[in-house]
């Protein structure tokens, strides 16, 4: 089982939504007023108006490269976008695989897209994973939450008027990061996340989904499957802590939907995983969703009646999400 990106073939992906080869390399090459990468050295106190931007954080895993589409109008909001399970080291999916610069492009909010992460669930670690000779503890949370709000507050964006949406890994992790730094966001999203973590056999699939993405091991992460962090870092758990948090919450039925179009025996590969990794969340936002209602905690709810756990769809629902989004930072 893999939890995260399905692997697409190029040309289904480009199809699919529609971007040609140049925009593909967007991030890299070409920007709004031209793409740069920066150190972080700039004292500036006004966020840009409007641009694309790399840059490197210092963290404590080394510099952290982020993309970053700043406000259209030097806006102080931002929001962070969170990558699947196999997060790549180059650029964050939602910049390439989606559309989010284009929905966002005209709107007063940053978006900020961290690169890397794989299998990290966007956690600080016990240690590094011991089965791929990691050199590094990742240190996500302390990155996301003092790291790069640390850096973006030179460039003027506020420590304390953020959202953070991701899909599938980066789902949970958005709610998680949401729920213990409430002081930093107004907004959390998940997209066919993993939201009961603690239900029977989701530990173990989230091992065997780490060791097939990258050989990391889920011990070095969260420890054994009794360690309390496994609770600490489960939505289903912490949910009493979302409690006045502006949230939007999704998740497919797994059927093959508008952008399902399989031709070649990868592509019916990939559908049929993305059919089984979609059911699997689905299943667990709703009971996720029923857990809210007991506790009385209203949430936006999105259940498409089709839809498999790809990028498609996740672009989607980003702009579903769209208005609740600007409503909750006040960057329309």
């Amino acid at each position: 089982m893999r939890i995260g990106r399905p692997r697409f073939a190029m040309n289904l992906k480009r199809r699919l939504l529609g971007l040609s080869a140049a925009a593909l390399v967007l991030p890299v090459t070409a920007g709004i007023a031209g793409t740069a990468v920066a150190g972080a050295a700039p004292v500036a106190h006004r966020a840009p108006s409007g641009g694309f931007e790399e840059v490197m954080v210092p963290s404590s895993m080394g510099p952290i490269k982020v993309q970053i589409q700043w406000a259209a109008r030097g806006g102080n909001a931002a929001l962070y976008l969170l990558d699947g399970l196999r997060a790549r080291d180059d650029r964050n999916a939602w910049s390439f695989e989606t559309n989010a610069l284009d929905q966002y492009r005209n709107d007063n909010v940053t978006l900020v897209m961290p690169v890397g992460g794989q299998s990290s669930f966007y956690s600080d670690w016990m240690a590094p994973s011991n089965f791929n000779g990691q050199k590094s503890t990742y240190k996500w949370e302390t990155f996301l939450t003092k790291e790069l709000p640390d850096y973006l507050e030179t460039r003027g964006v506020s420590r304390h008027n953020n959202g953070v949406l991701g899909l599938s890994m980066g789902g949970s992790a958005a709610l998680t990061l949401a729920a213990y730094h409430r002081d930093q966001f107004k907004f959390a999203g998940s997209l066919s996340g993993y939201l009961n973590i603690s239900a029977p056999g989701m530990r173990e699939a989230i091992r065997v989904a780490m060791l097939d993405a990258g050989r990391f091991n889920v011990d070095s992460m969260w420890g054994p499957p009794w360690s309390k962090s496994w609770l600490r870092n489960d939505p289903f758990v912490f949910a009493p802590q979302l409690k006045g948090l502006s949230l939007y919450v999704s998740s497919a039925s797994g059927l093959p939907g508008e952008y399902d179009h399989p031709r070649a025996p990868i592509d019916y590969y990939n559908t049929a995983n993305g059919m089984g990794l979609e059911a699997l969340a689905l299943v667990n936002t709703r009971a996720f969703q029923v857990r809210m209602a007991t506790l009385g905690i209203p949430a936006t709810y999105s259940f498409p009646s089709n839809g498999t756990h790809s990028w498609p769809y996740w672009s989607a629902e980003l702009f579903k999400a769209r208005n609740q989004i600007l409503d909750a930072l006040n960057a329309h």
